[in-house]
């Protein structure tokens, strides 16, 4: 940077250098605008896209907590799992709108999310590990037991969804379903970019970076980690109930262990702390699963797991350096 650009930059006001990263950048527009067009150009892959939207929300939610709050999870699950059931249940049995079951799932994600973040935001990394799979496991077990309510290993099968805003039928080629997903996928990005970019997120990251510090100078660390580990469970309840909603069907699939692994890989992958890290990552691993597995049905794990090797080895920085570089 020239002497002129820095010498422009510190006359800035406090304020305005402090907004400078809130605001969008030309290349973000772009992306997005690319992200929307996908449904309608790759017609052929709108399930995929539609998939990968719900996974990125996912990945997102648990960035927001592990990258952002330094709070170690294995049993997100348990939040996409209550916005699932809690979307089933409602268009089961009050009415079959698909925003108002939205609202729905993202609601019993959050209510899940409020009580069990005081238990989860005290002690050690390795007892919030312990503590969230075992929220994941309990809520699975119950799933499971209550078989009456919620079909057991068999599912909830059969729901019906109505059209979205009372025109548009989910298609079976899943077109609508794409561009639903990524509508909420993008609102969703658009409040967690909001809330890291404000001065709870700058407090978030002192957190991170530095519990004893932050909690000297008199910021309230419970407090503040219970409200960001809650606004991510609200978004994993809102993919929850996207998958419901876009695919007609639940089980107990939603609660397993994987739905909590995969989206911590996707952030390993693409980089916590960052939300467009998330997005890349959540991208990156579901297209790969779905090119592996069609050239070896049986063995993708282990290319992906070489892939995950390679990429801890060789470093994140190094192979994506310039990305991250025209990002900044």
């Amino acid at each position: 940077m020239s002497a002129a650009m820095k010498t422009a930059n510190s006359a800035k006001p406090p304020g305005a250098r402090l907004l400078a990263p809130s605001r969008w950048r030309a290349w973000e527009i772009v992306a997005w605008l690319a992200i929307a067009a996908a449904p309608f150009v790759l017609r052929q892959h709108a399930a995929l896209i539609n998939e990968v939207a719900i996974f990125a929300l996912l990945a997102l939610s648990l960035d927001l907590i592990l990258g952002y709050a330094g709070i170690v999870s294995l049993g997100h699950a348990a939040y996409f799992g209550a916005g699932a059931y809690g979307a089933a249940l409602f268009a089961k049995h009050v009415m079959p709108d698909p925003l108002v079951g939205l609202a729905v799932g993202t609601a019993a994600g959050a209510l899940l999310g409020a009580l069990t973040s005081p238990a989860i935001v005290r002690g050690t990394d390795l007892s919030r590990l312990m503590v969230t799979m075992g929220i994941a496991l309990v809520l699975l077990e119950l799933a499971n037991k209550f078989e009456h309510i919620t079909g057991g290993v068999d599912g909830m099968q059969g729901l019906v969804i109505g059209p979205l805003l009372g025109r548009f039928e989910f298609d079976l080629a899943g077109q609508v379903a794409a561009v639903y997903s990524l509508v909420v996928l993008f609102v969703g990005f658009v409040l967690a970019r909001r809330v890291v970019h404000s001065p709870f997120g700058a407090s978030l990251q002192a957190l991170r970076d530095n519990r004893l510090r932050a909690s000297a100078i008199g910021l309230a660390v419970p407090a503040r980690l219970a409200a960001v580990y809650t606004f991510g469970a609200t978004l994993a309840g809102a993919a929850g109930a996207l998958l419901t909603q876009t695919t007609g069907f639940v089980s107990l699939d939603v609660l397993e262990f994987h739905r909590s692994a995969d989206p911590l890989l996707a952030v390993v992958i693409g980089g916590a702390g960052w939300l467009w890290g998330a997005l890349a990552g959540a991208i990156a691993l579901r297209v790969l699963h779905d090119v592996l597995s069609g050239f070896t049905a049986q063995y993708w794990t282990f290319w992906i797991g070489l892939i995950l090797v390679v990429l801890m080895l060789v470093g994140r920085e190094r192979l994506f350096r310039p990305w991250r570089w025209f990002g900044r």
